[in-house]
């Protein structure tokens, strides 16, 4: 009876397993059709979209470069060359606002997107007018202007990155997504304006053509290139994802050349980013290296740093350190010993030069009087702060009580023996200031005293308001 009754148990359990299985296939199944329709519902960029019609309409009319359009722009030039000259982040950020720059571009992914080719030839003659208004409007405020030092927000733009293409791209599908919403962001398109920074590389490119200097141009136009292939590729994706209605349906082999053109056209601009962030980042690691280096290193009781440059080399040649000092100078031993150090603080096939006061290179005296200048503020800024601390704790006179005794008794009667004291008063350990005691015993027991009128008097006379009165 027990040998049936555990079989018949395992044959419900072979039977049973088959449904235990399907039931969480169900269960899975429905949690990730409520899981997609739930992430459907939050990302789908149909709702709230406007119709093709009127967003193929708006972008068209950004396309355009005449009239108010072309003086807008050589504005904006004016604006953002003005900015990179006076260094003003607030000017160029302002001239990347008025700037109608991303109208051609936008309209160049929208036309690839929906294979409308009248508007990709429109765009395209648009956006190479727009380039070559902005190159010589800036070239010639350049030209005329009589500052002729690259500052560093003109810097910025000669050195572009991969940050700087994934900049244009997230930048260039924010601001095609707003451009396909019923009530259009306007904050959006104007964020996207300033992230992607279309207007200072133009500009920038113009100073290097007025200068005649041929990196600065290059660099500023590849990063212009970057941003306007980016964002136009941006648009052009979400056209994709929105799946407008095409105006010229190509045959399959015609798509797949066009997206190979695209492909080759992002390798080609993308590429080289690569290399130029590389860079940037052994650029910047080296200096970190270096400023660990020089500050662990280079500490000795009589012998101070003035200061110390920093030259990497991206070609393999070695970098190099220099490092100037004052005081009692370094052996040989001494300087050796500080570049066996090098290694271990990465600076691998870097140079170093030590320039020391009493050897033959001359030591920038300007600088030397500035390291000077730096040492005596931050002894100032010492006394200054003792100095505070010591008036809070001494803020009234040294207390006199034969003085102050002969003249308590015209204040108040029955006064008889008088002491005075002050305290410092600590909070956690920190002195917040003075005290002063007093302590009154009355000339005659039986008669009463003042207390409050003593009190008030010596706030007064001691120039001090945290006065105790205590009496005998």
């Amino acid at each position: 009876m027990t040998e049936n009754s555990e079989k018949n148990k395992i044959e419900e359990g072979v039977e049973l397993q088959p449904i235990a299985d399907e039931q969480v296939q169900n269960v899975l199944s429905r949690v990730w059709s409520n899981l997609k329709n739930f992430m459907h519902g939050r990302f789908d960029l149909k709702e709230g979209s406007a119709p093709q019609e009127e967003v193929v309409e708006s972008v068209r009319k950004g396309i355009d470069f005449r009239g108010t359009n072309l003086w807008v722009l050589m504005f904006a030039v004016f604006i953002a060359s003005l900015g990179l000259n006076m260094n003003s982040t607030a000017v160029i950020i302002g001239a990347m606002l008025v700037s109608p720059l991303m109208g051609p571009i936008t309209g160049i992914g929208l036309s690839l997107g929906i294979n409308d080719f009248d508007m990709l030839k429109t765009a395209w003659r648009n956006f190479l007018l727009m380039v070559v208004v902005s190159l010589v409007t800036s070239t010639f405020y350049f030209f005329i202007s009589p500052i002729s030092t690259a500052q560093s927000e003109l810097l910025a733009r000669t050195s572009p990155t991969t940050y700087d293409v994934l900049i244009a791209f997230f930048g260039g599908l924010a601001g095609m997504v707003a451009q396909t919403r019923k009530d259009k962001a306007v904050t959006v398109v104007s964020g996207v304006a300033i992230a992607t920074a279309l207007m200072p590389p133009l500009c920038t490119a113009g100073f290097g053509l007025s200068t005649g200097n041929l990196n600065y141009l290059l660099g500023a136009l590849y990063l212009f290139t970057i941003n306007a292939v980016f964002i136009a590729v941006a648009a052009y994706l979400v056209v994709l994802l929105l799946r407008y209605e095409k105006k010229t349906i190509l045959d399959p082999e015609r798509q797949k050349k066009n997206t190979r053109y695209i492909t080759i056209v992002l390798v080609l601009v993308g590429v080289p980013s690569l290399l130029f962030a590389a860079n940037i980042v052994r650029r910047t690691a080296f200096e970190e290296n270096v400023d660990r280096y020089v500050n662990k290193v280079f500490q000795f009781n009589r012998t101070m740093i003035v200061d110390y440059t920093k030259e990497f080399h991206y070609d393999g040649d070695a970098s190099r350190v220099e490092v100037r000092l004052v005081g009692d100078p370094l052996s040989e031993d001494t300087i050796d010993n500080a570049r066996a150090q090098m290694e271990s603080y990465g600076l691998h096939k870097t140079e170093l030069v030590v320039k020391q006061a009493n050897s033959d290179e001359k030591l920038d005296i300007g600088k030397l009087q500035k390291s000077y200048a730096d040492i005596i503020e931050d002894k100032n800024t010492q006394i200054r702060e003792l100095r505070g601390r010591l008036s809070s704790l001494t803020a009234i006179d040294t207390l006199s009580g034969a003085d102050i005794s002969r003249e308590l008794a015209l204040v108040t009667e029955n006064i008889g023996t008088v002491s005075l004291s002050k305290h410092i008063t600590y909070n956690n350990g920190q002195a917040e200031g003075t005290s002063v005691v007093a302590v009154v015993k009355p000339a005659d027991e039986n008669e009463p005293i003042d207390l409050e009128k003593i009190r008030m008097w010596l706030s007064v006379r001691t120039k001090n308001g945290n006065v105790k009165v205590i009496k005998e």
